[in-house]
């Protein structure tokens, strides 16, 4: 296969995966200059280790962005952290995320998606895809309308920041969306006891519970609810609308709920990630030296009939599936049920205006996707 980097864009990256899985479950790959995990087994060993961090050591925080408003949040954020201080501030997070009510989200993404629908015309992939989800977030958060379409649109800036190749214009950008979202946010967390509700009260009361005192990694990760929303509910979107191009399309909420959980396995929106040695590290006979990277293929492993028999055949209601996509261990993401619920929600709402999924295989081209290095994000 092509390195595992350039299959995320690929029309079907999946036997190519396979074969990792089978022949090179963890090795190293000099077209990435990394290790590769590959199965569940060499997944769940890398995740699963201490030895193994977010960022590199000699930068925690990318270069371009050190000592402004993005990288100030970005510093904060527990998705870009380790250790015990990070394993607290995270155990707030899960907390305030685990007072969401995925049933109101879907509510809201419902009412969002009808709105853009009522405009008319052709149909708004890209804000459906990416706006909606964000919208609703900020909502969550206690912003008004004005202020969550202003919050979608600053964290699509924000974003752009956080990979490696991103340009001085990308990170500028995201500096002065990262000031404007903590102007934004900032009242919500001044005032949460005011409010009462909502996630950023949540997040309040779960840090009074735990005795953490301090504010701007509160704000930081508040911001974090909206970018771990963008693109990986995007890639939940367009990827649950191309599956039921193929697939049965579900009937009853519950079945749309277990379809959408498969896609995301089947499918994965967020297809890999990087880790990075600070200590020695073996899986096997394999031995990672402190500064080398290890490539983490979430999209392979859900695919490893070691844990998920059958693992080619898109089947929603599986068993006890297992599914790496949200992450696994200190890194896994809170925010499952809500990014299901809201993609659920989304897609419902469009099937229910008449769409035919189908259309979006119809035409002679084939599905391409966008030009990321791990999330995978259809263009329709």
């Amino acid at each position: 296969m092509t390195n595992p980097i350039e299959a995320v864009r690929l029309a079907d990256p999946y036997p190519g995966y396979a074969a990792l899985v089978a022949e090179r479950p963890f090795a190293f790959d000099p077209a990435v200059s990394a290790w590769v995990a590959a199965d569940a087994a060499a997944v769940r060993a890398v995740l699963g280790s201490a030895a193994l961090q977010v960022r590199p050591v000699a930068e925690p925080v990318p270069a371009g962005i050190v000592g402004t408003p993005a990288g100030e949040v970005f510093g904060d954020l527990v998705r870009m952290t380790d250790g015990d201080l990070q394993q607290r501030l995270k155990g707030v997070v899960v907390e305030a995320l685990g007072n969401a009510d995925p049933e109101y989200a879907a509510r809201l993404a419902a009412e969002q998606t009808r709105a853009c629908l009522s405009r008319g015309g052709e149909v708004p992939f890209e804000e459906l895809m990416f706006a909606v989800p964000a919208r609703v977030v900020a909502a969550l958060c206690g912003l008004d309308a004005d202020g969550s379409a202003e919050a979608a649109g600053l964290i699509g800036e924000f974003v752009q920041c956080i990979p490696a190749l991103a340009t001085p214009e990308q990170q500028g950008a995201a500096a002065l969306a990262a000031a404007r979202l903590r102007k934004l946010l900032g009242p919500g967390i001044e005032h949460a006891e005011a409010a009462g509700n909502g996630l950023l009260a949540a997040l309040v009361r779960a840090a009074r519970d735990a005795s953490w005192t301090r504010t701007a990694p509160l704000l930081a990760n508040a911001v974090g609810f909206l970018s771990q929303t963008y693109d990986a509910t995007a890639g939940l979107i367009g990827n649950t609308l191309l599956a039921l191009a193929r697939e049965e399309t579900p009937k009853t909420s519950a079945e749309r709920e277990a379809f959408v959980r498969e896609v995301a396995r089947h499918d994965a929106p967020i297809q890999n990630t990087r880790r990075f040695a600070t200590e020695p590290f073996r899986h096997g006979a394999a031995e990672v030296a402190p500064g080398d990277q290890v490539l983490v293929l979430f999209a392979a492993a859900n695919r490893d009939p070691a844990v998920n028999p059958d693992p080619h055949a898109f089947r929603p209601g599986r068993e006890a599936p297992v599914v790496f996509t949200f992450g696994a261990a200190a890194h896994r993401c809170p925010g499952e049920s809500l990014a299901v619920a809201i993609a659920g929600a989304v897609v419902g709402t469009l099937l229910d205006s008449r769409f035919d999924p189908a259309r979006l295989l119809s035409g002679p081209a084939e599905v391409t996707y966008r030009q990321l290095v791990n999330a995978r994000i259809p263009v329709l």
